[in-house]
């Protein structure tokens, strides 16, 4: 279990910098475009790709 939770780490760690080293002015866009958001709208960002990221470690596992 704790070298399944390891790897998704290293493998999301690894997926984000390639996002960076491919697109390195599109990310510096995301980036102050998301400094403009309201908290509560970033919250639920942040909750909804949680859940689908939970549901679908439980799709694939299960």
């Amino acid at each position: 279990m704790t070298e399944d939770l390891l790897a998704a780490l290293a493998l999301a760690i690894a997926l984000e910098g390639a996002v960076y080293a491919l697109f390195p002015g599109r990310m510096k866009a995301m980036i102050a475009q998301v400094l403009t958001l309201p908290d509560g709208a970033l919250r639920a960002a942040g909750l909804a790709a949680c859940a689908v990221g939970v549901l679908l470690a439980w799709l694939v596992r299960g």
